[in-house]
């Protein structure tokens, strides 16, 4: 039995802690939140789990593995002290505020030799899998184009997630990552040629001590796939949600989207002409795979090879897009003055 300590349990915190105990093969053994109603709905989960005070509380106790669902800024530096303490980690995404956050915290697993999950948790769709089956299989013939979206009708109620000094940047790198990441993912992780990007807060351009809250972004693949993305907080969508992953072939197209708004439910579709196949639909209980995955690699002993893959080509991709607008609006202001 693997014995794991658990560091935020906010509601994705609880939900991941739920699905790795249900597996029969991890215990929960130390809890670590400032907020004694978080701490109180986990105890329901794991009653004979410590409560702890701090990380290094629940660090002494010789964990096998630790899992983090706390603020982005924080989630580098407890993942590398984790590692150093001699435990695997799962960590909440992003897993850095930026690429040089994220290299460290890869440098650590692989001095420690231990495993990294984190929850980029779309990958593990029923429907995401079988997009990614047919295109590798060729069933799409040649992919040139992608279209990924993910508008949220609403937006998030913890205050750092608006300081980009602690989250690291607004929706592109919230729920972004998530379409960054698909995208490689799909593909292998192919070199991005160009990234260009636009970043709004309420309808005008984001200013460098805000964070956007609708953003777009163009990028070009190596492997000749032109692709767009397009996500936002508090949008006036006409649902609670827009999901939607696209990819278009010479042979065919292929799509995952939402249900009727929801964030949870999702089917996916192949196209041929005119017409259309399904490919998989509702339920689909997908959300703590990521969570599950990590826990039988850890219970099978893998270390730090078989840790998420693809971590630091997503970071670099956010990281020239929020590069790039920063450069567009430092050129604008010289133009303007």
């Amino acid at each position: 039995m693997l014995s794991l300590g658990f560091v935020g349990t906010g509601w994705i915190g609880r939900n991941r802690m739920e699905a790795m105990l249900a597996t029969g093969e991890a215990e929960a053994v130390a809890i670590c939140d400032p907020n004694p109603e978080m701490v109180a709905s986990a105890r329901e989960l794991a009653p004979r789990a410590a409560m702890v005070r701090s990380l290094e509380d629940l660090l002494a106790r010789d964990l096998d593995g630790v899992v983090i669902a706390t603020p982005s800024a924080l989630h580098a530096e407890q993942c590398i002290r984790a590692f150093e303490s001699g435990a695997a980690v799962f960590c909440q995404k992003p897993l850095g505020r930026h690429a040089a956050e994220v290299q460290a915290v890869l440098d650590a697993a692989r001095a420690a030799d231990r495993l990294l999950g984190v929850d980029l948790s779309y990958r593990h769709t029923a429907a995401m899998q079988a997009i990614r089956d047919r295109v590798g299989s060729g069933q799409l013939g040649q992919v040139f184009a992608a279209d990924l979206t993910f508008h949220n009708a609403y937006g998030p109620q913890s205050g750092w997630f608006w300081d980009p000094k602690l989250s690291g940047g607004g929706c592109l790198i919230d729920l972004g990552v998530h379409l960054v990441d698909m995208l490689l993912w799909v593909f292998d992780f192919p070199e991005v040629l160009d990234a260009r990007g636009t970043l709004l807060r309420d309808g005008r351009p984001a200013r460098p001590d805000e964070v956007e809250n609708y953003a777009t972004a163009e990028l070009r693949l190596a492997n000749g796939v032109e692709a767009r993305i397009a996500c936002s907080w508090n949008l006036n969508a006409g649902s609670d949600a827009v999901i939607d992953a696209s990819f278009y072939g010479t042979a065919g197209g292929a799509a995952m989207r939402n249900e009727n708004g929801s964030f949870f439910d999702f089917s996916a579709e192949l196209f041929h002409g005119q017409n259309r196949e399904q490919l998989t639909s509702s339920p689909d209980d997908w959300g703590g795979r990521a969570a599950v995955e990590w826990v039988r690699k850890l219970a099978a002993r893998e270390r730090f090879e078989g840790s998420t893959v693809g971590l630091l080509e997503t970071a670099r991709v956010l990281d020239r897009l929020y590069e790039a607008v920063s450069e567009a609006v430092k050129s604008a202001d010289v133009a303007a003055s």
